[in-house]
């Protein structure tokens, strides 16, 4: 039986949708008083898995689960040993710099250098400065990252945007974009490779379903 790894949050309704279309049910997850963290689908082709975003790579990676849906975000942050398959072309964002509205900083290179950044995307925000050449502190935050410049912490912050209105609603303005977000289907490779409970026929049904959607 084929095992889905399916992120809590924001992704959980489009992904259980996408693979409402291609015949396999995991709608209980959407139900207030459900409290399974494991149903198998009607059909009983599947299982699915209710995890956290950032566990659903590890699912995946570990074999647990041979599939799951994830934000490019994460995969770019956490670089797991996964198959990125296909792009759902739903959980649209972009990984941003911001800083105070009020602030002389307009680009990047104009921050100081060996100041601070804060963000919970460390891995993503380190990379990018040293790309800059631009020595800063990245300090990590697992909160509300828009009070690293409000409270003179930092002088910036890297964060995933998707609206920008919590930016706005707290004087912050975006800089830069480092990269465009959205969810993705991926899977552990040796899982892929053997073809393990027709996840090809899976894939494929789904590329059908995005081709002919967007």
């Amino acid at each position: 039986m084929l095992t889905v790894a399916l992120p809590k949050g924001e992704l959980l309704k489009n992904s259980i949708h996408l693979l409402q279309s291609v015949g396999l049910d995991f709608s209980a997850f959407l139900d207030s008083g459900n409290r399974q963290l494991q149903i198998v689908d009607a059909s009983g082709q599947a299982k699915g898995l209710l995890v956290r975003g950032q566990d659903v790579p590890v699912y995946v990676e570990y074999g647990q689960a041979q599939v799951g849906i994830i934000g490019y975000d994460v995969l770019r942050e956490k670089q797991p040993q996964v198959a990125q398959l296909v792009d759902l072309h739903f959980g649209h964002c972009r990984m941003s710099v911001a800083v105070q509205a009020s602030s002389p900083y307009k680009s990047p290179l104009d921050l100081p250098a060996h100041g601070r950044v804060a963000s919970k995307y460390v891995n993503c925000a380190r990379e990018y400065f040293q790309s800059l050449d631009l020595p800063v502190e990245i300090v990590p935050l697992y909160g509300s990252v828009e009070l690293g410049p409000i409270t003179g912490m930092s002088e910036a912050i890297v964060d995933l945007v998707s609206t920008g209105r919590t930016l706005r609603e707290n004087g912050l303005v975006e800089i830069t974009t480092l990269y465009e977000s959205t969810a993705r289907l991926i899977a552990h490779p040796l899982s892929y490779r053997l073809n393990t409970g027709n996840l090809h026929q899976l894939v494929e049904k789904l590329r059908s379903h995005i081709l002919s959607t967007v």
